[in-house]
């Protein structure tokens, strides 16, 4: 018994000795491995060099964006392009010129207001004064006050819409010339936070109380996305008065040159129009409503006044242009009269009618420009013929447009001028075509 136990024992200790034996030669020869691998990855592989970046792809790329720079700088303008105002760091939302038509205000997203002074049209580069919103304040329309040194934004935040008037501080009196030589920089005049009910501001609109008693002294109006709207005395900030459209939703609204009118495009297809009224001291003593322009199917998509303040100028989404005569009894029932019928020009791949999205006369009321998206159009007010089209005015949807009151210097000329601005951070300058006679 005793021996078959020492049998047993010894057996498992052989056995033990044999597999101890046995996993450690194993182990030994995956040390060696691994560090032979080890030692491997270490050492440079001459036969395999590890590949710098292909300069191919570095010429491709810059022979790319030299053919791009390249394109674009013998880019064919339309010939009726003067010039493009740089320098806006966003979305163009809103501008005006200024009643001398050398000054141009434009509103940006990127919070800044700038003051274009348009000495020539046709200059390499234009001297702006630059005018930056309170934090946060993104401008959404702009209109000159009672001079160029008066500046009434809209500007949207957070917290609602506010009207602001900038103007020109006074200088201080100093006995430094480095600071009597200084240039007096805008300041806020006054302000008006959360108006409209908080209801962005989608128009401004400015114009000279020179109709019957008006004082001369110039009244905006602001139209918001809701469908109130409020007149204001662009000196002071007092509101002067406040209309509604009761048409569920504001496009725009203008008022006329000579400061007595006030029209609205809203969700329906007819138009309202209401007067201010203005006392024997020149201010105004209320508004009223006096008219109503209908006959368009479809909801007006702009309007805008004749010069003489005697017409209104419709685009609508029915597909026609409309132009009526409100220059009536309105006192004695009297209605408006519809001048003139046009067909837009404008069709899709399908053969449907476009709409156009914005309108702006002439000084001189012959010529009526109309965009569509990044399109803009030069229109016969007279026949309604189209005189020219750029396909392509801008690199996206132009947001807005004016023309310059007056004509101005271009090289060894003046011409009429036309302003339009765009979602492609730009604003660009464009000459008056030339009226066909028949």
């Amino acid at each position: 018994m005793d021996s078959a136990v020492a049998i047993v024992v010894s057996s498992l200790l052989v056995g033990a000795a044999i597999a101890l034996i046995f996993f450690g030669n194993y182990f030994r020869k995956r040390r060696s491995e691994v560090v032979s691998i080890a030692k491997a990855d270490l050492q440079p592989h001459p036969k395999n060099p590890s590949k710098p970046p292909q300069p191919a792809s570095k010429k491709i790329h810059a022979k790319s964006h030299a053919h791009g720079a390249d394109k674009d700088k013998h880019k064919r303008h339309h010939h009726l392009d003067l010039n493009t105002l740089k320098g806006h760091g966003d979305s163009v939302t809103g501008l005006c010129f200024a009643s001398d038509g050398q000054s141009l205000a434009t509103a940006c997203a990127d919070g800044v207001v700038r003051v274009f002074k348009l000495d020539d049209a046709s200059n390499k580069s234009f001297k702006f004064l630059r005018i930056n919103l309170p934090a946060g304040g993104h401008p959404t329309a702009v209109a000159f006050g009672d001079d160029v040194s008066s500046v009434i934004v809209a500007s949207q935040n957070l917290s609602g819409c506010s009207l602001y008037m900038y103007g020109e501080e006074k200088p201080k009196n100093s006995d430094s010339d480095k600071q009597q030589t200084k240039l007096p920089m805008p300041e806020i005049k006054w302000e008006h936070p959360k108006v409209h009910e908080q209801r962005a501001i989608l128009t401004l609109s400015g114009a000279t109380a020179n109709y019957d008693n008006g004082d001369r002294s110039t009244i905006i109006v602001s139209c918001s996305e809701g469908t109130d709207i409020i007149i204001w005395h662009a000196k002071t900030g007092k509101i002067l008065g406040n209309v509604d459209t009761n048409q569920l939703k504001n496009t725009m609204s203008a008022i006329s040159p000579n400061g007595r009118f006030i029209a609205a495009a809203a969700f329906t297809a007819d138009v309202k129009v209401w007067e201010i009224v203005y006392s024997k001291d020149g201010s105004v003593k209320g508004v009223t409503k006096v008219m109503q322009l209908k006959g368009h199917k479809s909801a007006v998509t702009w309007l805008c006044f004749s010069p003489n303040s005697e017409q209104i100028v419709t685009a609508s989404k029915d597909g026609s242009i409309r132009i009526w005569n409100i220059n009536v009894r309105y006192h004695l029932d009297e209605d408006p009269k519809t001048l003139k019928v046009f067909p837009i020009p404008l069709h899709d791949s399908g053969g449907a009618t476009l709409h156009y999205d914005r309108l702006s006369l002439s000084p001189d009321g012959k010529l009526l420009a109309a965009t569509h998206g990044s399109m803009l159009q030069w229109l016969c007010i007279e026949t309604g013929k189209v005189l020219d089209t750029a396909e392509k005015a801008h690199d996206g949807d132009i947001t807005c447009m004016s023309w310059a009151p007056q004509s101005i210097q271009t090289g060894d000329r003046r011409v009429d001028v036309l302003a339009t601005a765009s979602v492609d951070k730009k604003v660009k300058l464009w000459a008056a075509p030339a009226l066909q006679t028949s």
